[in-house]
Protein backbone atom coordinates (compact mmCIF):
# COMPACT_ATOMS: atom_id res chain seq x y z
CA UNK A 1 0.00 0.00 0.00
CA UNK A 2 1.61 2.95 -1.09
CA UNK A 3 1.58 6.79 1.00
CA UNK A 4 -1.13 8.98 0.06
CA UNK A 5 -3.39 11.41 2.39
CA UNK A 6 -6.57 9.16 1.68
CA UNK A 7 -7.78 5.98 0.87
CA UNK A 8 -10.75 4.91 -1.17
CA UNK A 9 -10.90 0.92 -0.05
CA UNK A 10 -13.54 0.14 -2.59
CA UNK A 11 -14.08 1.06 -6.13
CA UNK A 12 -17.94 1.46 -5.20
CA UNK A 13 -17.49 3.72 -2.20
CA UNK A 14 -19.09 7.22 -1.91
CA UNK A 15 -16.42 8.24 0.80
CA UNK A 16 -12.79 8.28 1.50
CA UNK A 17 -10.84 7.74 4.33
CA UNK A 18 -8.05 10.19 5.43
CA UNK A 19 -4.84 8.99 6.31
CA UNK A 20 -3.81 11.82 7.68
CA UNK A 21 -5.18 14.96 9.40
CA UNK A 22 -6.47 17.00 6.37
CA UNK A 23 -7.40 20.87 6.59
CA UNK A 24 -10.62 22.98 5.46
CA UNK A 25 -9.83 24.28 1.78
CA UNK A 26 -7.47 21.27 0.96
CA UNK A 27 -7.92 19.56 -2.76
CA UNK A 28 -7.81 15.85 -3.26
CA UNK A 29 -7.92 13.85 -6.39
CA UNK A 30 -10.64 10.75 -6.29
CA UNK A 31 -11.54 9.12 -9.45
CA UNK A 32 -10.18 11.73 -11.92
CA UNK A 33 -12.12 15.22 -10.12
CA UNK A 34 -11.04 17.20 -7.85
CA UNK A 35 -12.59 16.93 -4.40
CA UNK A 36 -12.12 20.18 -1.38
CA UNK A 37 -12.88 19.68 2.02
CA UNK A 38 -15.10 21.58 3.24
CA UNK A 39 -14.35 20.96 6.97
CA UNK A 40 -10.89 20.01 8.66
CA UNK A 41 -11.00 15.95 8.68
CA UNK A 42 -9.11 14.12 11.70
CA UNK A 43 -7.07 10.91 10.29
CA UNK A 44 -9.39 7.95 9.90
CA UNK A 45 -12.55 9.93 8.98
CA UNK A 46 -14.30 9.90 6.14
CA UNK A 47 -15.04 12.21 3.05
CA UNK A 48 -17.60 12.43 0.98
CA UNK A 49 -16.54 11.92 -2.75
CA UNK A 50 -20.27 13.07 -4.42
CA UNK A 51 -23.29 15.24 -3.19
CA UNK A 52 -25.60 12.78 -1.35
CA UNK A 53 -29.74 13.40 -0.17
CA UNK A 54 -31.31 13.31 3.00
CA UNK A 55 -31.53 9.04 3.41
CA UNK A 56 -28.75 8.19 0.52
CA UNK A 57 -26.67 4.99 1.68
CA UNK A 58 -23.26 5.95 2.05
CA UNK A 59 -21.03 3.43 0.37
CA UNK A 60 -17.66 1.74 2.47
CA UNK A 61 -16.03 -1.34 1.87
CA UNK A 62 -18.52 -1.74 -0.66
CA UNK A 63 -21.28 -1.79 1.08
CA UNK A 64 -23.73 0.69 2.85
CA UNK A 65 -22.47 1.68 6.21
CA UNK A 66 -25.99 3.90 7.07
CA UNK A 67 -27.93 6.88 4.96
CA UNK A 68 -27.33 10.51 5.59
CA UNK A 69 -29.06 12.50 8.42
CA UNK A 70 -29.45 15.43 5.96
CA UNK A 71 -28.23 17.08 2.16
CA UNK A 72 -24.59 16.42 2.29
CA UNK A 73 -22.30 17.66 0.09
CA UNK A 74 -19.15 16.57 -1.77
CA UNK A 75 -16.06 17.10 0.45
CA UNK A 76 -18.10 17.11 3.67
CA UNK A 77 -16.57 15.12 6.70
CA UNK A 78 -18.94 12.20 7.27
CA UNK A 79 -19.30 11.43 10.87
CA UNK A 80 -22.08 10.23 13.51
CA UNK A 81 -23.66 13.39 13.22
CA UNK A 82 -24.21 13.61 9.90
CA UNK A 83 -24.44 9.83 9.47
CA UNK A 84 -27.38 7.53 10.81
CA UNK A 85 -27.63 3.64 11.23
CA UNK A 86 -29.77 1.24 8.75
CA UNK A 87 -29.76 -1.67 11.35
CA UNK A 88 -33.56 -1.98 13.14
CA UNK A 89 -34.39 -5.19 14.57
CA UNK A 90 -34.18 -9.46 13.19
CA UNK A 91 -34.41 -10.11 9.82
CA UNK A 92 -35.07 -12.76 7.63
CA UNK A 93 -32.45 -14.11 4.87
CA UNK A 94 -31.67 -16.06 2.62
CA UNK A 95 -28.33 -18.71 1.80
CA UNK A 96 -26.70 -17.34 -1.05
CA UNK A 97 -23.31 -19.39 -0.79
CA UNK A 98 -20.14 -18.21 -1.80
CA UNK A 99 -17.28 -20.59 -3.08
CA UNK A 100 -13.99 -18.71 -2.91
CA UNK A 101 -10.95 -20.71 -3.53
CA UNK A 102 -8.27 -19.16 -0.82
CA UNK A 103 -5.19 -20.74 -3.25
CA UNK A 104 -2.95 -20.40 -0.50
CA UNK A 105 0.19 -22.70 -0.50
CA UNK A 106 0.66 -25.02 2.17
CA UNK A 107 4.12 -24.73 4.26
CA UNK A 108 6.27 -27.21 6.46
CA UNK A 109 5.59 -24.23 9.75
CA UNK A 110 6.02 -25.71 12.95
CA UNK A 111 5.63 -23.67 16.26
CA UNK A 112 7.16 -25.53 19.58
CA UNK A 113 4.11 -26.66 22.38
CA UNK A 114 3.00 -28.95 24.64
CA UNK A 115 1.72 -31.77 23.53
CA UNK A 116 -1.03 -33.02 26.23
CA UNK A 117 -2.49 -37.05 27.16
CA UNK A 118 -5.38 -36.18 24.93
CA UNK A 119 -3.84 -34.90 21.97
CA UNK A 120 -4.26 -31.43 22.26
CA UNK A 121 -1.71 -28.64 22.33
CA UNK A 122 -0.75 -26.22 24.60
CA UNK A 123 1.53 -22.66 23.95
CA UNK A 124 1.72 -22.30 28.20
CA UNK A 125 2.67 -25.27 30.26
CA UNK A 126 1.12 -23.14 33.54
CA UNK A 127 -0.63 -23.94 37.05
CA UNK A 128 -4.16 -22.79 37.50
CA UNK A 129 -6.36 -22.60 40.16
CA UNK A 130 -9.81 -22.59 39.25
CA UNK A 131 -12.44 -21.74 41.72
CA UNK A 132 -16.15 -23.20 41.20
CA UNK A 133 -17.37 -20.04 43.21
CA UNK A 134 -15.79 -16.73 44.10
CA UNK A 135 -16.03 -16.76 47.57
CA UNK A 136 -12.84 -18.61 47.59
CA UNK A 137 -11.20 -16.38 45.60
CA UNK A 138 -9.04 -15.32 48.66
CA UNK A 139 -7.82 -18.60 49.20
CA UNK A 140 -7.09 -19.49 45.78
CA UNK A 141 -4.72 -16.27 45.68
CA UNK A 142 -2.94 -17.15 49.10
CA UNK A 143 -2.22 -20.61 47.64
CA UNK A 144 -0.88 -19.33 43.97
CA UNK A 145 1.23 -16.55 46.00
CA UNK A 146 2.64 -19.34 48.13
CA UNK A 147 3.56 -21.58 45.34
CA UNK A 148 5.40 -18.47 43.32
CA UNK A 149 7.17 -17.90 46.69
CA UNK A 150 8.68 -21.79 47.17
CA UNK A 151 8.47 -22.89 43.27
CA UNK A 152 9.67 -19.37 41.90
CA UNK A 153 7.86 -21.27 38.98
CA UNK A 154 10.95 -22.96 38.31
CA UNK A 155 10.07 -25.29 35.31
CA UNK A 156 6.42 -24.21 34.19
CA UNK A 157 5.73 -20.78 32.38
CA UNK A 158 3.32 -19.10 35.41
CA UNK A 159 0.73 -19.69 38.15
CA UNK A 160 -2.18 -18.06 38.04
CA UNK A 161 -5.91 -18.59 39.98
CA UNK A 162 -8.74 -17.00 37.79
CA UNK A 163 -11.01 -14.85 39.71
CA UNK A 164 -14.63 -14.70 39.04
CA UNK A 165 -17.87 -13.53 40.98
CA UNK A 166 -19.56 -16.46 39.93
CA UNK A 167 -21.04 -20.33 41.06
CA UNK A 168 -23.73 -19.11 42.97
CA UNK A 169 -27.07 -16.90 43.11
CA UNK A 170 -27.19 -17.72 39.21
CA UNK A 171 -30.54 -19.44 37.47
CA UNK A 172 -30.91 -21.36 34.69
CA UNK A 173 -28.85 -20.14 31.58
CA UNK A 174 -26.10 -17.87 33.83
CA UNK A 175 -25.69 -21.09 36.00
CA UNK A 176 -24.71 -23.05 32.79
CA UNK A 177 -22.91 -20.28 30.66
CA UNK A 178 -20.74 -20.06 34.87
CA UNK A 179 -19.77 -23.82 34.76
CA UNK A 180 -18.97 -24.18 30.56
CA UNK A 181 -16.01 -21.79 30.73
CA UNK A 182 -14.83 -22.79 34.43
CA UNK A 183 -15.02 -26.25 32.89
CA UNK A 184 -13.09 -25.25 29.48
CA UNK A 185 -10.77 -23.62 31.62
CA UNK A 186 -9.88 -26.61 33.31
CA UNK A 187 -9.43 -28.28 30.35
CA UNK A 188 -7.21 -25.80 28.32
CA UNK A 189 -4.05 -27.26 27.24
CA UNK A 190 -2.05 -24.28 28.16
CA UNK A 191 -2.65 -25.95 31.61
CA UNK A 192 -0.03 -28.26 32.75
CA UNK A 193 -1.62 -28.92 36.10
CA UNK A 194 -5.17 -27.45 37.34
CA UNK A 195 -6.59 -27.14 41.01
CA UNK A 196 -10.25 -27.42 41.15
CA UNK A 197 -10.91 -25.29 44.43
CA UNK A 198 -14.51 -25.73 45.93
CA UNK A 199 -16.09 -23.86 48.96
CA UNK A 200 -18.77 -27.29 49.21
CA UNK A 201 -22.20 -25.47 49.30
CA UNK A 202 -22.27 -24.00 46.20
CA UNK A 203 -24.73 -24.03 43.52
CA UNK A 204 -22.51 -25.20 41.17
CA UNK A 205 -21.56 -28.46 43.32
CA UNK A 206 -18.20 -29.57 42.60
CA UNK A 207 -18.62 -32.85 42.16
CA UNK A 208 -21.26 -32.47 39.38
CA UNK A 209 -18.84 -29.98 38.30
CA UNK A 210 -16.13 -32.47 37.89
CA UNK A 211 -18.25 -34.61 36.25
CA UNK A 212 -18.89 -32.06 33.28
CA UNK A 213 -14.99 -32.26 32.67
CA UNK A 214 -15.55 -36.09 31.04
CA UNK A 215 -12.52 -38.55 30.69
CA UNK A 216 -9.93 -35.42 32.29
CA UNK A 217 -6.11 -36.82 33.07
CA UNK A 218 -6.62 -37.21 37.48
CA UNK A 219 -3.10 -36.58 38.00
CA UNK A 220 -3.48 -33.01 36.10
CA UNK A 221 -6.90 -31.92 37.31
CA UNK A 222 -7.39 -32.06 41.56
CA UNK A 223 -10.30 -31.09 43.37
CA UNK A 224 -10.35 -29.34 47.09
CA UNK A 225 -13.60 -28.76 48.56
CA UNK A 226 -12.61 -26.29 51.25
CA UNK A 227 -15.24 -27.02 54.00
CA UNK A 228 -14.65 -30.79 53.91
CA UNK A 229 -10.90 -29.70 54.96
CA UNK A 230 -10.50 -30.72 58.89
CA UNK A 231 -8.47 -27.85 59.99
CA UNK A 232 -6.54 -25.97 57.86
CA UNK A 233 -7.42 -25.41 53.53
CA UNK A 234 -4.24 -23.51 52.87
CA UNK A 235 -2.04 -26.63 54.01
CA UNK A 236 -4.17 -29.51 52.54
CA UNK A 237 -4.65 -26.98 48.51
CA UNK A 238 -0.63 -26.47 49.10
CA UNK A 239 -0.04 -30.51 49.23
CA UNK A 240 -2.25 -30.99 45.76
CA UNK A 241 -0.72 -27.96 44.33
CA UNK A 242 3.13 -29.79 44.85
CA UNK A 243 1.59 -32.66 43.50
CA UNK A 244 0.62 -31.12 40.67
CA UNK A 245 3.62 -28.92 40.20
CA UNK A 246 6.04 -32.18 40.20
CA UNK A 247 3.84 -32.90 37.18
CA UNK A 248 3.81 -30.08 35.32
CA UNK A 249 7.05 -29.23 35.30
CA UNK A 250 8.64 -32.24 33.60
CA UNK A 251 6.44 -31.11 30.78
CA UNK A 252 8.89 -30.23 27.66
CA UNK A 253 7.93 -28.14 24.60
CA UNK A 254 8.05 -29.97 21.44
CA UNK A 255 8.14 -29.37 17.72
CA UNK A 256 4.80 -29.58 16.72
CA UNK A 257 2.52 -28.39 13.17
CA UNK A 258 0.87 -24.92 12.90
CA UNK A 259 -2.59 -27.15 12.09
CA UNK A 260 -2.24 -27.75 15.64
CA UNK A 261 -3.07 -23.71 16.33
CA UNK A 262 -6.03 -22.39 17.39
CA UNK A 263 -6.15 -18.67 17.54
CA UNK A 264 -9.29 -16.22 18.80
CA UNK A 265 -9.72 -12.79 16.64
CA UNK A 266 -11.15 -10.06 18.58
CA UNK A 267 -11.04 -6.21 18.18
CA UNK A 268 -11.31 -3.16 20.85
CA UNK A 269 -10.87 0.25 21.06
CA UNK A 270 -10.88 0.55 17.29
CA UNK A 271 -10.72 3.33 14.69
CA UNK A 272 -10.86 4.11 11.11
CA UNK A 273 -7.89 2.71 10.71
CA UNK A 274 -8.77 -1.11 11.89
CA UNK A 275 -10.54 -1.88 8.62
CA UNK A 276 -7.93 -0.82 6.60
CA UNK A 277 -4.71 -1.81 8.28
CA UNK A 278 -4.84 -4.23 11.34
CA UNK A 279 -8.08 -6.28 11.03
CA UNK A 280 -7.39 -7.05 6.92
CA UNK A 281 -3.70 -8.30 8.23
CA UNK A 282 -5.57 -10.87 10.78
CA UNK A 283 -7.64 -11.52 8.05
CA UNK A 284 -4.65 -12.47 5.65
CA UNK A 285 -3.12 -14.41 8.64
CA UNK A 286 -6.18 -16.36 9.08
CA UNK A 287 -6.50 -17.79 5.80
CA UNK A 288 -2.99 -18.55 6.02
CA UNK A 289 -3.86 -20.55 8.99
CA UNK A 290 -6.74 -22.27 8.03
CA UNK A 291 -4.86 -23.28 4.45
CA UNK A 292 -1.72 -25.24 7.24
CA UNK A 293 -5.12 -26.83 8.85
CA UNK A 294 -5.44 -24.14 11.65
CA UNK A 295 -8.52 -22.89 13.32
CA UNK A 296 -8.95 -19.27 13.90
CA UNK A 297 -12.26 -17.95 15.62
CA UNK A 298 -14.45 -14.56 15.05
CA UNK A 299 -16.46 -13.50 18.52
CA UNK A 300 -18.39 -10.29 18.80
CA UNK A 301 -22.30 -10.89 17.49
CA UNK A 302 -23.18 -7.22 18.25
CA UNK A 303 -20.07 -6.97 15.96
CA UNK A 304 -21.30 -8.40 13.09
CA UNK A 305 -24.74 -6.57 12.34
CA UNK A 306 -24.70 -4.72 9.03
CA UNK A 307 -21.90 -7.48 7.47
CA UNK A 308 -23.79 -10.93 8.57
CA UNK A 309 -24.73 -11.42 5.06
CA UNK A 310 -21.17 -11.78 4.11
CA UNK A 311 -20.25 -14.23 6.58
CA UNK A 312 -23.66 -16.19 6.30
CA UNK A 313 -22.50 -16.71 2.41
CA UNK A 314 -19.62 -18.22 3.18
CA UNK A 315 -20.74 -21.21 5.56
CA UNK A 316 -19.71 -24.35 4.21
CA UNK A 317 -23.75 -25.50 4.46
CA UNK A 318 -27.50 -25.01 4.55
CA UNK A 319 -27.06 -26.29 8.24
CA UNK A 320 -24.02 -23.83 9.09
CA UNK A 321 -25.84 -21.14 7.40
CA UNK A 322 -29.25 -21.78 9.48
CA UNK A 323 -26.78 -21.74 12.79
CA UNK A 324 -25.01 -18.56 11.60
CA UNK A 325 -28.98 -16.97 11.22
CA UNK A 326 -29.57 -17.93 14.74
CA UNK A 327 -26.18 -16.66 16.04
CA UNK A 328 -27.27 -13.31 15.14
CA UNK A 329 -30.94 -13.09 15.07
CA UNK A 330 -30.86 -14.51 18.40
CA UNK A 331 -28.55 -11.69 19.97
CA UNK A 332 -30.50 -9.09 18.49
CA UNK A 333 -33.18 -10.34 20.25
CA UNK A 334 -31.51 -10.26 23.41
CA UNK A 335 -30.96 -6.58 22.36
CA UNK A 336 -34.13 -6.00 21.87
CA UNK A 337 -35.51 -7.88 25.38
CA UNK A 338 -33.44 -5.28 27.22
CA UNK A 339 -35.34 -2.11 25.29
CA UNK A 340 -32.33 -1.41 23.28
CA UNK A 341 -31.57 -0.80 19.73
CA UNK A 342 -29.43 -2.74 18.17
CA UNK A 343 -28.24 -0.48 16.16
CA UNK A 344 -26.61 1.09 19.35
CA UNK A 345 -22.69 0.31 19.37
CA UNK A 346 -19.86 2.58 18.80
CA UNK A 347 -18.36 3.68 21.58
CA UNK A 348 -17.07 7.52 21.94
CA UNK A 349 -13.21 6.26 21.16
CA UNK A 350 -14.82 4.62 18.34
CA UNK A 351 -16.52 7.30 17.03
CA UNK A 352 -13.28 10.01 17.55
CA UNK A 353 -11.24 7.30 15.62
CA UNK A 354 -13.41 7.45 12.82
CA UNK A 355 -16.39 4.81 13.05
CA UNK A 356 -19.60 6.31 12.99
CA UNK A 357 -22.09 3.74 13.02
CA UNK A 358 -22.27 -0.02 13.73
CA UNK A 359 -22.28 -1.16 10.02
CA UNK A 360 -18.87 0.95 9.79
CA UNK A 361 -17.63 -0.70 12.50
CA UNK A 362 -19.05 -4.63 11.52
CA UNK A 363 -17.26 -4.27 8.25
CA UNK A 364 -14.15 -3.48 9.69
CA UNK A 365 -14.33 -6.01 12.16
CA UNK A 366 -15.22 -9.01 9.87
CA UNK A 367 -12.21 -8.56 7.76
CA UNK A 368 -10.62 -10.04 10.44
CA UNK A 369 -11.53 -13.66 9.06
CA UNK A 370 -10.16 -12.71 5.67
CA UNK A 371 -11.98 -14.75 3.08
CA UNK A 372 -11.69 -18.34 4.15
CA UNK A 373 -15.00 -20.57 4.42
CA UNK A 374 -17.09 -21.03 7.51
CA UNK A 375 -16.56 -24.29 8.68
CA UNK A 376 -18.46 -24.54 12.77
CA UNK A 377 -20.71 -22.57 14.38
CA UNK A 378 -20.11 -22.36 18.34
CA UNK A 379 -22.58 -21.34 21.31
CA UNK A 380 -20.95 -19.22 24.21
CA UNK A 381 -19.33 -21.71 25.94
CA UNK A 382 -18.81 -24.31 23.47
CA UNK A 383 -15.44 -26.43 22.91
CA UNK A 384 -14.04 -26.26 19.82
CA UNK A 385 -15.12 -29.66 17.43
CA UNK A 386 -14.02 -28.26 13.38
CA UNK A 387 -10.59 -26.93 12.27
CA UNK A 388 -10.82 -23.56 9.98
CA UNK A 389 -12.57 -20.59 10.42
CA UNK A 390 -15.20 -20.83 13.30
CA UNK A 391 -18.09 -18.49 14.47
CA UNK A 392 -18.58 -17.98 18.09
CA UNK A 393 -21.26 -16.78 20.15
CA UNK A 394 -19.97 -13.97 22.53
CA UNK A 395 -20.67 -10.07 23.02
CA UNK A 396 -18.40 -7.70 22.19
CA UNK A 397 -17.09 -6.64 25.64
CA UNK A 398 -13.28 -6.92 25.20
CA UNK A 399 -12.79 -9.27 28.28
CA UNK A 400 -16.19 -11.13 28.17
CA UNK A 401 -15.15 -11.74 24.31
CA UNK A 402 -11.81 -12.49 24.82
CA UNK A 403 -12.23 -15.08 27.49
CA UNK A 404 -14.98 -16.95 25.66
CA UNK A 405 -12.70 -17.35 22.88
CA UNK A 406 -9.83 -19.02 24.84
CA UNK A 407 -12.59 -20.89 26.38
CA UNK A 408 -13.90 -22.73 23.17
CA UNK A 409 -9.87 -23.65 23.09
CA UNK A 410 -7.59 -21.18 21.78
CA UNK A 411 -4.32 -20.84 22.61
CA UNK A 412 -3.64 -17.09 22.62
CA UNK A 413 -5.79 -14.04 21.24
CA UNK A 414 -5.09 -11.62 18.40
CA UNK A 415 -6.45 -8.79 19.33
CA UNK A 416 -6.13 -5.31 16.67
CA UNK A 417 -7.04 -1.49 18.67
CA UNK A 418 -6.67 1.55 17.25
CA UNK A 419 -7.04 3.60 20.89
CA UNK A 420 -5.13 1.05 22.57
CA UNK A 421 -5.47 -1.34 25.49
CA UNK A 422 -3.11 -3.41 28.10
CA UNK A 423 -5.76 -6.24 29.43
CA UNK A 424 -5.13 -9.67 28.56
CA UNK A 425 -7.25 -13.06 29.34
CA UNK A 426 -6.27 -16.23 30.34
CA UNK A 427 -4.09 -16.91 27.27
CA UNK A 428 -1.08 -14.69 25.66
CA UNK A 429 -3.59 -11.74 24.09
CA UNK A 430 -1.69 -10.04 21.47
CA UNK A 431 -2.37 -6.43 20.44
CA UNK A 432 -1.60 -5.65 16.94
CA UNK A 433 -2.15 -1.64 16.35
CA UNK A 434 -3.62 0.04 13.55
CA UNK A 435 -1.59 3.14 13.54
CA UNK A 436 2.17 4.08 14.55
CA UNK A 437 1.06 6.63 16.46
CA UNK A 438 -0.37 3.95 19.06
CA UNK A 439 2.57 1.65 18.50
CA UNK A 440 4.97 4.38 19.29
CA UNK A 441 3.47 5.91 22.19
CA UNK A 442 2.21 2.48 24.32
CA UNK A 443 5.28 0.17 23.44
CA UNK A 444 4.44 -1.97 26.75
CA UNK A 445 0.95 -2.49 25.36
CA UNK A 446 1.42 -3.43 21.81
CA UNK A 447 2.97 -6.76 20.20
CA UNK A 448 2.61 -5.66 16.70
CA UNK A 449 2.42 -2.82 14.04
CA UNK A 450 0.28 -2.39 11.61
CA UNK A 451 0.02 0.75 11.13
CA UNK A 452 3.17 0.19 8.39
CA UNK A 453 0.39 -0.88 5.77
CA UNK A 454 -0.13 3.01 5.12
CA UNK A 455 3.13 3.47 5.32
CA UNK A 456 4.61 1.78 2.45
CA UNK A 457 4.99 -1.81 3.48
CA UNK A 458 3.03 -4.17 1.31
CA UNK A 459 0.35 -6.72 2.82
CA UNK A 460 2.64 -9.18 1.25
CA UNK A 461 5.52 -8.38 3.22
CA UNK A 462 4.02 -7.38 6.80
CA UNK A 463 2.09 -10.67 6.92
CA UNK A 464 5.30 -12.68 6.66
CA UNK A 465 6.85 -10.93 9.82
CA UNK A 466 3.17 -11.40 11.48
CA UNK A 467 3.21 -15.05 11.30
CA UNK A 468 6.84 -15.04 12.52
CA UNK A 469 5.75 -13.16 15.37
CA UNK A 470 2.69 -15.06 16.27
CA UNK A 471 4.94 -18.38 15.96
CA UNK A 472 7.35 -17.15 18.51
CA UNK A 473 5.05 -16.13 20.72
CA UNK A 474 3.34 -19.29 20.66
CA UNK A 475 6.79 -21.28 20.65
CA UNK A 476 6.90 -18.99 24.39
CA UNK A 477 7.79 -15.64 23.93
CA UNK A 478 5.58 -13.58 25.78
CA UNK A 479 2.95 -11.37 24.47
CA UNK A 480 3.29 -7.59 26.14
CA UNK A 481 -0.08 -8.77 28.66
CA UNK A 482 2.03 -11.50 29.74
CA UNK A 483 4.69 -9.62 30.79
CA UNK A 484 3.02 -6.91 32.62
CA UNK A 485 1.28 -9.40 33.83
CA UNK A 486 -1.75 -8.22 32.69
CA UNK A 487 -4.25 -11.72 33.12
CA UNK A 488 -8.05 -12.12 33.85
CA UNK A 489 -11.58 -14.10 32.69
CA UNK A 490 -14.59 -12.31 32.68
CA UNK A 491 -17.68 -14.04 31.96
CA UNK A 492 -21.36 -13.46 30.15
CA UNK A 493 -24.33 -12.78 32.79
CA UNK A 494 -27.79 -11.71 31.41
CA UNK A 495 -30.05 -13.34 33.60
CA UNK A 496 -31.04 -12.93 37.71
CA UNK A 497 -28.83 -13.15 40.44
CA UNK A 498 -30.53 -14.07 43.47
Amino acid sequence: MKQSSFIKINPADSVVVCLCPMKKGETIEVDGKSITLLQDTPAGHKVLINDAPEGKDIIKYGYPIGHAKKDLKQGEWVNENNLKTNLAGTLEYTYNPVDEQLNIEKEDRTFLGYVRKNGEVGVRNEIWVVPTVGCVNGIAEKLVEQLKEETKCEGIDAIHAWHHNFGCSQLSGDHENTRKVLRDICLHPNAGAVLVLSLGCENNQPDEFMEMLGDYDKDRIKLLVTQQVEGDELEAGMDMLWQLYDKAKTDKRQEVPVSKLRVGLKCGGSDGFSGITANPLVGEFSDWLVAQGGTSILTEVPEMFGAETILMNRCENKELFDKTVHLINDFKEYFLSHGEPVGENPSPGNKAGGISTLEDKALGCTQKCGRAPVSGVLQYGDRLEKNGLNLLSAPGNDLVAATALASAGCQLVLFTTGRGTPFGTFVPTMKISTNSTLAKNKPNWIDFNAGELVEGTEMKDLVRKFIDKIISIASGEDARNEENGYREISIFKNGVTL
